[in-house]
């Protein structure tokens, strides 16, 4: 049967990866998620035990026919169904014969005989289902030979979305009613078929190996299989237009349309509950490889990560213009079995992207609620699982723009960066499409500027800083730097991310949180740091700035909260450049607080360290 996207040429490929991988046990579970004619998982089934989806029901049934195949005795209906459809004389004028062939309509998929050959075939199959003659092993089979069998006389040039205006030669054949093309016969297992939206099983099923072949161009398989759809339900439908669709809108798929695809892909990848992934792909998809990557870097461990390219032809008539080389890709990534950690799409002087594992590991448990006094970017706060997180920071047009991470819809962020990148021609390190979305941000009343375009400018700003003068207006200058896919992936997955947890932002003094502080809260400072003191925290850009006076006024803060039995942890440094903070080093001295050095990967030449007020140990 054609199909696209089928995965004939490449089944092969994929077993030849398994066996490398040493992953071809036989008590495996192997979940096809985008089943499609199920050409993967018949491969498979005498080996693993398959679990197969697809949205479509014309893939439901015959990826039922082929994995759990009848024993083709029909002893029940005590007849040879093929001696029966292919018996010329056994015909019906039914839907198919009315809308989709000469007889009762103009449309042209199949001939009048044909089709009424269709309509008897089907009919006939539904009423012996509904009389127990044949049982729903067998049901499911003999529509998916039917489907195969108009496969072979369909008046189209490869897909249902429309028919060819002229009769092509195989169309007017009389159809054969014909088994259903597979290698294997028989499974390993009973297997399971499910016909749902991926995004909407991914969480009910778990196993040994995901394998993921999802669309990879804008074209819906729902609209261009409309009338196998049809065929397999046989469901009499409302149906429109020259090529008598049905309604097929609540079977569009996110993975064929931009924007969508990326965050449907990397929620897909978050909420898998299986230790071995591998990806088909397409040079030609809407996903790049590099976002592919990313994602699966993200939520898998990143030095198991394999790819490989194949080669292929793909079908060009003698007009396209398009010669370029394509290739199949192929994935393979082992799931981490640990938190995954997300770093802020915001590149916040100081952030703490690299020190979240050692600061979780340090960190209390059984946190409920997790304060974060000078969130930033936030990459710390928004890590921990609890019940409440609050962000607070002085800069409240950050605040403002993780407001809109967390509460506007991801697919409406990608729009807008899209759009603006294009209408503005936006690129890396141009001056002159740079200042002018930057006049526009500024040009506009504080209140109602946009933090989307805010965080375009950061994109493309020097060195992505997030800079103000004192009138609040961004004054960073052109950068050589923008948006990519692998920031892409940063902003989708840490965008779901926040939308997951419960955090409330704030931007006031770090003193007034009192209120919100229990025995079970756990409060992280990131201030600046005093020997270290960045431009962008001197008190001229129109936010508080940071001195020895505020420094000692944040140990006086932390120093009564440890009084009242609160768990606190403070980043800082205690040396840098032959310079001391004696002031925190002489406050840790005198309440006997625990000093932890970070021992990762060296952050410009400075020591950092945590300072905590608890026993690591004591709360697990």
């Amino acid at each position: 049967m054609r199909y696209i996207g089928n995965k004939s040429k490449i089944v092969d490929q994929i077993n030849d990866l398994i066996i490398k991988l040493h992953i071809d046990k036989e008590n495996y579970t192997f979940f096809d998620a985008f089943s499609g004619t199920s050409t993967v998982g018949n491969f498979f089934k005498d080996r693993f035990k398959i679990i197969s989806n697809d949205s479509l029901y014309s893939a439901y049934v015959i990826s039922q026919a082929k994995l759990n195949t009848p024993d083709m005795k029909f002893e029940k209906l005590r007849k040879d169904p093929f001696i029966v459809f292919n018996d010329i004389k056994n015909q019906k004028k039914g839907f198919i014969y009315n809308n989709y062939s000469p007889g009762g309509s103009e449309r042209m998929y199949f001939s009048a005989e044909n089709a009424a050959r269709i309509d008897y075939i089907r009919t006939t199959i539904e009423k012996w289902y509904e009389s127990n003659k044949i049982d729903s092993r067998e049901y499911y089979y003999l529509i998916a030979c039917l489907l195969e069998s108009i496969s072979k006389v369909a008046n189209i040039a490869g897909v249902y979305g429309a028919y060819l205006k002229k009769w092509d030669p195989r169309a007017i054949k009389q159809m054969k009613f014909i088994p259903l093309e597979m290698e294997k016969l028989e499974s390993k297992f009973d297997n399971e078929v499910y016909n749902e939206k991926i995004e909407e099983l991914i969480t009910d099923i778990s196993g040994d190996i995901l394998y993921l072949d999802p669309p990879y161009t804008k074209n819906q398989y729902s609209v261009q299989y409309h009338l196998l759809e049809t065929i397999a339900l046989y469901d009499n439908p409302e149906i429109k237009g020259v090529t008598g669709a049905r309604d097929t809108s609540e079977l569009t798929s996110k993975f064929s349309k931009d924007g969508y695809v990326h965050i449907a892909f990397e929620k897909l990848l978050a909420r898998a509950n299986f230790k071995h992934i591998i990806i088909s792909y397409s040079s030609d998809g809407i996903m790049s490889k590099e976002y592919i990557e990313s994602v699966l870097k993200r939520h898998g461990k990143p030095e198991t990560l394999l790819f490989k390219k194949i080669e292929y032809r793909r079908y060009l008539n003698s007009k396209a213009e398009n010669k370029k080389d394509h290739y199949e890709y192929l994935f393979y990534i082992e799931k981490k079995d640990t938190d995954v950690n997300y770093a802020s799409p915001l590149n916040y002087i100081g952030g703490k992207a690299d020190m979240i594992s050692f600061l979780k590991e340090n960190a209390p448990k059984n946190i409920d609620r997790f304060i974060d006094l000078f969130g930033g970017g936030f990459n710390v706060g928004v890590n921990f699982e609890c019940e409440q997180l609050i962000y607070n920071d002085c800069n409240f047009k950050v605040k403002e723009l993780l407001e809109t991470f967390k509460n506007e819809e991801t697919i409406e962020i990608y729009r807008y960066i899209t759009n603006m990148i294009k209408k503005y021609k936006l690129k890396y390190g141009d001056k002159e499409s740079y200042l002018r979305i930057r006049e526009l941000y500024n040009n506009t009343q504080i209140e109602k500027r946009n933090p989307k375009l805010l965080y375009l400018l950061v994109l493309y700003g020097f060195q992505q800083q997030i800079r103000f003068n004192s009138s609040y207006n961004y004054n960073n200058p052109v950068g050589q730097a923008g948006f990519n896919d692998k920031l892409l992936e940063k902003l989708i997955s840490y965008c779901r991310n926040l939308k997951e947890k419960n955090v409330s932002f704030y931007s006031r003094d770090f003193v007034k949180f009192n209120k919100y502080i229990n025995k079970n809260t756990f409060v992280y400072c990131d201030p600046p740091y005093l020997i270290t003191l960045g431009s962008y925290n001197d008190g001229k850009r129109g936010f508080n700035g940071w001195n020895e006076a505020e420094e000692i006024r944040l140990l006086n803060y932390l120093e009564s909260l440890h009084k009242k039995g609160i768990n606190f942890m403070l980043s800082n440094v205690l040396e840098y450049k032959g310079r001391k903070n004696k002031i925190l080093i002489n406050w840790i001295k005198n309440n006997h607080f625990k000093t932890i050095e970070y021992k990762g990967k060296a952050r410009k030449n400075r020591n950092e360290v945590i300072i905590i007020n608890y026993e690591v140990n004591e709360n697990e």
